[in-house]
């Protein structure tokens, strides 16, 4: 029976000594476990950190496009209105200016020996004539008989008909 119970004793006591390197063991795991776990808990917060600063500038960027959008409609819109109030004022010259196709009479040219409108050279039988209005030098293909008034240059003479009318 000594034998036996020293036995056993010393079954007891190898398998104590293996509970208790099992449950060192077991310790350690659960401290590399408990280790992970505060790092991932910190790299969670860290995330979510991340996560809530993102959205906060997504939202400030939504917020800044949706002013810059609103800006550029607005000049857009400004635009338009020029744009029609360019339109109104091209029509309303054009309107004025309907019917004068001619330019202004231009000056008289230096060479006394030219007509002022075509630039045909005065020859021995092509006669110059005197504008009555604007005292330009013009040929007979230049002018128009006015009666009493003389001649004037076709230039002189539509302006005249369009101030009459």
């Amino acid at each position: 029976l000594p034998q036996r119970l020293a036995s056993l004793a010393a079954t007891a006591q190898e398998e104590t000594w293996q509970s208790r390197q099992q449950l060192q063991a077991q310790r350690q795991e659960m401290a590399q476990l408990q280790e992970e776990l505060s790092r991932a808990r910190q790299d969670g917060e860290r995330w979510a950190w991340a996560l809530q600063r993102a959205q906060r500038e997504a939202l400030e960027r939504e917020a800044t496009r949706g002013a810059e959008q609103a800006r550029q409609q607005e000049l857009i819109r400004d635009m338009k209105e020029r744009l029609l109030e360019l339109l109104r004022e091209k029509d309303a010259l054009w309107q004025k200016t309907e019917g004068i196709n001619t330019p202004m009479p231009s000056p008289v040219p230096r060479d006394p020996g030219l007509c002022v409108r075509c630039h045909k050279d005065f020859r021995l039988l092509s006669r110059r004539y005197n504008c009555s209005l604007c005292q330009g030098k013009v040929c007979h293909a230049c002018s128009v008989d006015v009666g009493k008034h003389g001649r004037c240059c076709r230039i002189c003479y539509q302006q005249r008909q369009l101030q009459a009318t």
